[in-house]
């Protein structure tokens, strides 16, 4: 049996959305003690606090998914990913510059990194639709739309979509996306 949707509409939703929110912000807030931890040298620390991020995004992830906060068929929303993660790769390096300019040497050497492996998340997407929905990698003649916020690319049209809807990957309004240039 899935779990998908089983608290929306539900008295339960508010609250299971509230712990998703609280597990995925538990998530940021060990994995920053964790680094912190290990700068001041308490490696065994920084294991712990990151065994803890790990199983808050569990957690993040079970009660998103008792809300239905992402579509069960969840293709789409990779490909719309993949897109995301790939052109993360350019706008990261873009910032790493600007750390760099102010001199934040060492920050911006990490950013970097995170830019490569936000251009490698793009191409595991990638690989994970071309295995089990190659049709998906091609629009063919449908309108993309994309988020202007975060690059995630929206295909179909957006106008039938309410006017609540946000993008699933930075929470931004629709209002945000703009028409892809083909």
């Amino acid at each position: 049996m899935s779990l998908h949707g089983l608290t929306k509409g539900t008295n339960l939703e508010k609250i299971a959305e509230t712990l998703a929110l609280g597990e995925a912000h538990g998530v940021m807030m060990y994995y920053a003690l964790a680094r912190l931890a290990k700068e001041q040298g308490y490696n065994d620390v920084a294991a712990d606090f990151i065994e803890a991020a790990n199983q808050e995004a569990v957690h993040a992830g079970f009660y998103a998914t008792l809300n239905g906060k992402y579509p069960k068929d969840f293709w789409a929303m990779v490909r719309g990913l993949m897109a995301a993660e790939s052109s993360g790769d350019a706008k990261l390096m873009g910032l790493a510059e600007k750390f760099r300019a102010v001199g934040l040497a060492a920050a911006a050497d990490e950013v970097e990194i995170f830019a490569r492996q936000e251009g490698h998340h793009g191409e595991l997407l990638k690989g994970i639709l071309k295995k089990y929905h190659p049709e998906l990698l091609d629009a063919g003649n449908q309108k993309i739309y994309v988020c202007a916020c975060c690059g995630y690319e929206y295909v179909g049209n957006l106008d039938e979509e309410p006017e609540d809807y946000v993008c699933p990957l930075c929470g931004q309004p629709k209002r945000v996306f703009r028409p892809k240039e083909k």
